[in-house]
Protein backbone atom coordinates (compact mmCIF):
# COMPACT_ATOMS: atom_id res chain seq x y z
CA UNK A 1 0.00 0.00 0.00
CA UNK A 2 1.39 3.24 -0.93
CA UNK A 3 1.95 5.74 1.92
CA UNK A 4 2.08 9.87 1.93
CA UNK A 5 5.84 10.54 2.00
CA UNK A 6 7.12 13.61 3.35
CA UNK A 7 10.01 13.44 1.40
CA UNK A 8 8.39 12.79 -1.91
CA UNK A 9 6.47 16.03 -1.31
CA UNK A 10 9.65 17.70 -0.26
CA UNK A 11 11.68 16.55 -3.68
CA UNK A 12 9.02 17.67 -5.83
CA UNK A 13 8.38 21.25 -4.40
CA UNK A 14 11.97 21.39 -5.02
CA UNK A 15 12.30 20.86 -8.36
CA UNK A 16 9.61 23.56 -9.10
CA UNK A 17 11.92 26.04 -7.00
CA UNK A 18 14.99 24.89 -9.20
CA UNK A 19 13.20 24.78 -12.45
CA UNK A 20 11.83 28.64 -11.50
CA UNK A 21 15.42 30.02 -10.15
CA UNK A 22 17.45 28.25 -12.49
CA UNK A 23 14.55 29.62 -15.63
CA UNK A 24 15.92 33.32 -15.22
CA UNK A 25 13.48 34.19 -18.42
CA UNK A 26 11.01 32.51 -16.65
CA UNK A 27 11.08 35.17 -13.65
CA UNK A 28 11.40 38.01 -15.91
CA UNK A 29 8.53 36.76 -18.19
CA UNK A 30 6.49 36.19 -14.98
CA UNK A 31 7.35 39.58 -13.37
CA UNK A 32 7.50 41.85 -17.01
CA UNK A 33 3.77 41.69 -18.02
CA UNK A 34 2.22 42.52 -14.67
CA UNK A 35 4.78 45.30 -14.03
CA UNK A 36 4.25 46.53 -17.73
CA UNK A 37 0.35 46.54 -17.21
CA UNK A 38 0.49 47.97 -13.59
CA UNK A 39 2.71 51.27 -15.32
CA UNK A 40 1.04 51.49 -18.19
CA UNK A 41 -2.70 51.61 -17.17
CA UNK A 42 -2.16 52.70 -13.78
CA UNK A 43 0.00 55.60 -14.55
CA UNK A 44 -1.79 55.95 -17.94
CA UNK A 45 -5.41 56.04 -16.45
CA UNK A 46 -4.56 57.85 -12.85
CA UNK A 47 -5.70 61.23 -13.85
CA UNK A 48 -8.72 59.94 -15.49
CA UNK A 49 -12.33 59.78 -13.95
CA UNK A 50 -13.08 56.14 -13.46
CA UNK A 51 -16.77 55.82 -12.19
CA UNK A 52 -17.35 54.13 -9.00
CA UNK A 53 -13.38 54.33 -7.75
CA UNK A 54 -13.09 54.87 -3.73
CA UNK A 55 -12.63 58.35 -2.35
CA UNK A 56 -8.92 58.89 -1.92
CA UNK A 57 -7.66 55.80 -3.63
CA UNK A 58 -5.70 56.28 -6.80
CA UNK A 59 -6.48 54.31 -9.77
CA UNK A 60 -2.53 52.82 -9.15
CA UNK A 61 -3.23 51.67 -5.79
CA UNK A 62 -7.15 50.23 -6.32
CA UNK A 63 -5.17 48.26 -9.62
CA UNK A 64 -2.25 46.44 -8.03
CA UNK A 65 -4.31 44.05 -6.18
CA UNK A 66 -6.13 43.09 -9.38
CA UNK A 67 -2.71 42.87 -10.71
CA UNK A 68 -0.98 40.46 -8.28
CA UNK A 69 -4.56 38.55 -8.40
CA UNK A 70 -4.20 38.03 -12.12
CA UNK A 71 -0.26 37.65 -12.26
CA UNK A 72 -1.24 34.62 -9.21
CA UNK A 73 -4.02 33.13 -11.08
CA UNK A 74 -2.12 32.92 -14.61
CA UNK A 75 0.80 31.03 -12.88
CA UNK A 76 -1.01 29.14 -10.32
CA UNK A 77 -3.15 27.68 -13.54
CA UNK A 78 0.34 27.20 -15.72
CA UNK A 79 1.67 25.51 -12.28
CA UNK A 80 -1.28 22.94 -12.00
CA UNK A 81 -1.54 22.48 -15.72
CA UNK A 82 2.13 21.67 -16.37
CA UNK A 83 1.04 17.86 -15.39
CA UNK A 84 0.36 17.71 -19.04
CA UNK A 85 3.72 18.13 -19.67
CA UNK A 86 5.36 16.15 -17.42
CA UNK A 87 2.91 13.78 -19.07
CA UNK A 88 3.90 14.48 -22.14
CA UNK A 89 7.40 14.22 -21.46
CA UNK A 90 7.21 10.81 -19.47
CA UNK A 91 8.14 12.36 -15.91
CA UNK A 92 4.82 11.32 -14.50
CA UNK A 93 4.84 7.78 -15.38
CA UNK A 94 8.40 7.68 -13.72
CA UNK A 95 6.78 9.32 -10.60
CA UNK A 96 3.63 7.39 -10.73
CA UNK A 97 5.52 3.96 -10.09
CA UNK A 98 7.20 4.65 -7.40
CA UNK A 99 5.91 3.45 -3.80
CA UNK A 100 4.20 6.68 -3.00
CA UNK A 101 1.13 7.74 -3.08
CA UNK A 102 -0.31 9.78 -5.81
CA UNK A 103 -2.12 12.44 -2.72
CA UNK A 104 2.06 13.11 -2.20
CA UNK A 105 2.17 13.77 -5.65
CA UNK A 106 -0.90 15.83 -5.66
CA UNK A 107 0.41 17.64 -2.36
CA UNK A 108 4.30 17.92 -3.72
CA UNK A 109 2.89 19.55 -7.09
CA UNK A 110 0.40 22.12 -5.34
CA UNK A 111 3.57 23.07 -2.73
CA UNK A 112 5.37 23.79 -5.56
CA UNK A 113 2.91 25.76 -7.81
CA UNK A 114 1.83 27.36 -4.79
CA UNK A 115 5.18 29.18 -3.57
CA UNK A 116 6.29 30.17 -7.08
CA UNK A 117 2.95 31.79 -7.94
CA UNK A 118 3.08 33.43 -3.99
CA UNK A 119 6.74 34.69 -4.60
CA UNK A 120 5.64 36.04 -7.77
CA UNK A 121 2.75 37.92 -6.02
CA UNK A 122 5.02 39.33 -3.51
CA UNK A 123 7.79 40.64 -5.49
CA UNK A 124 5.07 42.28 -7.81
CA UNK A 125 3.41 44.04 -4.47
CA UNK A 126 6.90 44.96 -3.67
CA UNK A 127 7.97 46.19 -7.07
CA UNK A 128 4.61 48.69 -7.36
CA UNK A 129 5.78 50.59 -4.62
CA UNK A 130 8.06 52.19 -6.87
CA UNK A 131 4.98 53.14 -9.05
CA UNK A 132 3.49 54.76 -6.46
CA UNK A 133 1.64 52.01 -4.23
CA UNK A 134 2.18 52.81 -0.34
CA UNK A 135 2.12 49.97 2.05
CA UNK A 136 1.44 51.55 5.75
CA UNK A 137 2.78 48.52 8.01
CA UNK A 138 3.07 44.74 8.50
CA UNK A 139 -0.16 43.63 9.22
CA UNK A 140 -1.21 44.57 5.61
CA UNK A 141 1.62 42.37 4.29
CA UNK A 142 0.99 39.59 6.38
CA UNK A 143 -2.79 39.67 5.83
CA UNK A 144 -2.14 39.96 1.89
CA UNK A 145 -0.11 37.27 1.92
CA UNK A 146 -2.48 34.83 3.56
CA UNK A 147 -4.83 36.07 0.54
CA UNK A 148 -2.27 35.44 -1.99
CA UNK A 149 -1.96 31.80 -0.44
CA UNK A 150 -5.37 31.13 -0.72
CA UNK A 151 -5.64 32.19 -4.20
CA UNK A 152 -2.77 30.23 -4.93
CA UNK A 153 -4.13 27.22 -3.95
CA UNK A 154 -7.44 27.48 -5.87
CA UNK A 155 -5.50 27.95 -9.01
CA UNK A 156 -3.03 25.71 -8.64
CA UNK A 157 -6.12 23.03 -7.59
CA UNK A 158 -7.96 24.43 -11.22
CA UNK A 159 -5.04 23.78 -13.04
CA UNK A 160 -4.92 20.13 -11.43
CA UNK A 161 -8.75 19.49 -12.61
CA UNK A 162 -7.86 20.75 -16.18
CA UNK A 163 -4.46 18.68 -15.82
CA UNK A 164 -6.18 15.79 -14.82
CA UNK A 165 -9.22 15.70 -17.44
CA UNK A 166 -7.03 16.65 -20.62
CA UNK A 167 -5.50 14.38 -22.69
CA UNK A 168 -2.65 16.38 -24.49
CA UNK A 169 -1.35 19.82 -24.54
CA UNK A 170 -3.76 21.14 -27.89
CA UNK A 171 -6.81 22.08 -25.20
CA UNK A 172 -4.25 24.33 -23.29
CA UNK A 173 -4.77 27.62 -25.48
CA UNK A 174 -8.91 26.54 -24.70
CA UNK A 175 -8.32 26.74 -21.42
CA UNK A 176 -6.70 30.15 -21.45
CA UNK A 177 -9.32 31.59 -23.76
CA UNK A 178 -12.18 30.49 -22.63
CA UNK A 179 -11.94 29.72 -18.84
CA UNK A 180 -8.57 31.88 -16.70
CA UNK A 181 -9.21 35.37 -19.10
CA UNK A 182 -12.93 35.48 -18.24
CA UNK A 183 -11.99 34.63 -14.84
CA UNK A 184 -9.53 37.70 -14.47
CA UNK A 185 -11.49 40.05 -16.49
CA UNK A 186 -14.97 39.21 -14.41
CA UNK A 187 -12.90 39.31 -10.50
CA UNK A 188 -13.14 43.24 -10.45
CA UNK A 189 -9.48 43.30 -11.13
CA UNK A 190 -9.51 46.44 -13.28
CA UNK A 191 -12.66 48.48 -12.25
CA UNK A 192 -15.24 47.98 -9.95
CA UNK A 193 -17.84 45.24 -10.37
CA UNK A 194 -20.80 47.34 -9.70
CA UNK A 195 -19.79 49.78 -13.21
CA UNK A 196 -20.69 46.54 -15.02
CA UNK A 197 -24.37 45.78 -16.70
CA UNK A 198 -26.70 44.18 -13.74
CA UNK A 199 -26.84 40.79 -15.48
CA UNK A 200 -23.24 40.94 -15.70
CA UNK A 201 -22.48 41.68 -11.63
CA UNK A 202 -23.98 38.06 -10.32
CA UNK A 203 -21.59 36.06 -12.77
CA UNK A 204 -18.82 38.49 -10.96
CA UNK A 205 -20.11 36.90 -7.60
CA UNK A 206 -19.69 33.10 -9.21
CA UNK A 207 -16.06 34.24 -9.75
CA UNK A 208 -13.29 32.73 -7.23
CA UNK A 209 -10.85 35.42 -7.96
CA UNK A 210 -13.49 38.51 -6.99
CA UNK A 211 -12.89 37.35 -3.75
CA UNK A 212 -9.31 36.76 -3.19
CA UNK A 213 -8.76 40.19 -5.22
CA UNK A 214 -11.34 42.24 -2.60
CA UNK A 215 -9.48 40.54 0.23
CA UNK A 216 -6.23 42.01 -1.17
CA UNK A 217 -7.70 45.45 -1.35
CA UNK A 218 -9.41 45.39 2.38
CA UNK A 219 -6.13 44.01 3.61
CA UNK A 220 -3.83 46.77 1.61
CA UNK A 221 -6.01 49.80 1.06
CA UNK A 222 -8.81 49.59 3.81
CA UNK A 223 -12.67 48.81 3.50
CA UNK A 224 -13.19 52.06 2.28
CA UNK A 225 -11.70 49.78 -1.59
CA UNK A 226 -13.68 46.38 -1.09
CA UNK A 227 -17.03 45.14 -2.50
CA UNK A 228 -17.36 42.80 0.93
CA UNK A 229 -16.19 42.69 3.91
CA UNK A 230 -12.99 40.88 4.91
CA UNK A 231 -14.49 37.99 6.25
CA UNK A 232 -16.49 37.42 4.00
CA UNK A 233 -14.19 37.31 1.57
CA UNK A 234 -11.71 35.11 3.68
CA UNK A 235 -14.63 32.82 4.37
CA UNK A 236 -15.29 32.19 0.17
CA UNK A 237 -12.04 31.80 -1.16
CA UNK A 238 -11.12 29.45 1.51
CA UNK A 239 -14.02 27.82 1.15
CA UNK A 240 -13.36 27.45 -2.55
CA UNK A 241 -9.74 26.63 -2.11
CA UNK A 242 -10.68 23.77 -0.25
CA UNK A 243 -13.00 22.26 -2.92
CA UNK A 244 -10.98 22.86 -5.82
CA UNK A 245 -8.01 21.46 -3.95
CA UNK A 246 -10.20 18.27 -3.62
CA UNK A 247 -11.60 18.40 -7.18
CA UNK A 248 -8.05 18.19 -8.67
CA UNK A 249 -6.71 15.39 -5.86
CA UNK A 250 -9.79 13.48 -6.83
CA UNK A 251 -9.83 13.48 -10.29
CA UNK A 252 -5.54 13.42 -9.96
CA UNK A 253 -5.78 10.28 -8.05
CA UNK A 254 -7.70 8.73 -11.16
CA UNK A 255 -5.98 9.76 -13.94
CA UNK A 256 -4.28 7.39 -16.76
CA UNK A 257 -0.94 7.46 -17.40
CA UNK A 258 -0.13 5.54 -20.44
CA UNK A 259 2.61 3.18 -20.13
Amino acid sequence: MKVISGQAIYVLWLREMKGMWRAKSRVVGTLGMPIFLLAFLGLGFGRASIPGMPEGVSYIEYLTPGIIGMSMLFSSVFAGISVLWDKEFGFLKEVMVAPVSRLSIVLGRTAGGSTTSLLQGIMILGLSTSLGFKIVGVIPVIGAVLFMCLISFTFVGLGLVFASVMRDMHGFPLVMNFVVVPIFLLSGALFQIQALPSWLIPVCYIDPLTYGVDGLRVVLLGVGASEFSMLLDFLVISAISIGMLSIGSYLFERTEVER
